[in-house]
């Protein structure tokens, strides 16, 4: 499965100037909701995801994904998995767990985002879960922007700026290792350029 093929076929991955979730900019965006509208492509990607943690001998019991970006990425791969799923979502800034989602004490529970960069929100949302008696046992996205080691890959990204815990896995599918820039020291905005926010929380 070619994930770089398939982004470029939905037209999911976008060169400009881009404000990532995590603050930082880049020349490169992925866009993950372009390749989730189909549902064909959006199972095909969630079952090859699914394998690899399989493969892992991974014991899942439930999916959680921090809305809204996750959200599809994270159902579809619970599906996959045959586990249950939830979801964590912002109220006034802060990630909590709503809609009478309940976790039990010990329940094993994967992280899955769209997409990893820094793995902030992935983090709130374990917190969250084990705040309130589960065990998160790993993370999950389609893609990883290459900031967080991805499970059984070459260490070689700047992990000192993942958010991630260092001691749990993360599954991926594929990594596209973009340069990425903080915004006071971003080389397109030093020459005249906007960065644009084209995911779920902009336009």
């Amino acid at each position: 499965m070619n994930i770089t093929q398939i982004y470029k076929n939905a037209n999911a991955l976008l060169e400009g100037h881009f404000l990532l979730s995590s603050g930082r900019h880049s020349p490169f965006y992925l866009q993950s909701a372009k390749v989730l509208e189909n549902p064909k492509i959006a199972e095909e990607l969630a079952k090859a995801l699914a394998q690899i943690i399989r493969d892992s001998a991974m014991q899942v019991d439930c999916v959680c994904s921090p809305a809204l970006g996750g959200i599809l990425a994270g159902y579809e791969l619970a599906r996959a998995l045959g586990v249950r799923f939830i979801f964590t979502e912002r109220v006034n800034g802060a990630m909590c767990l709503r809609r009478g989602f309940k976790v039990k004490e010990g329940e094993k529970i994967l992280v899955c985002e769209d997409i990893i960069t820094t793995g902030g929100s992935a983090m709130e949302s374990a917190q969250i879960v084990e705040k309130l008696g589960a065990k998160v046992v790993g993370y999950a996205a389609l893609a990883n922007r290459g900031i967080c080691n991805r499970y059984q890959s070459p260490n070689h990204f700047e992990a000192k700026e993942c958010k991630l815990n260092p001691n749990l896995p993360l599954f991926a599918l594929e990594d596209f290792v973009f340069e990425t820039y903080e915004a006071t020291n971003c080389p397109l905005c030093q020459q005249g350029s906007t960065a644009i926010k084209p995911g779920s929380r902009g336009n």
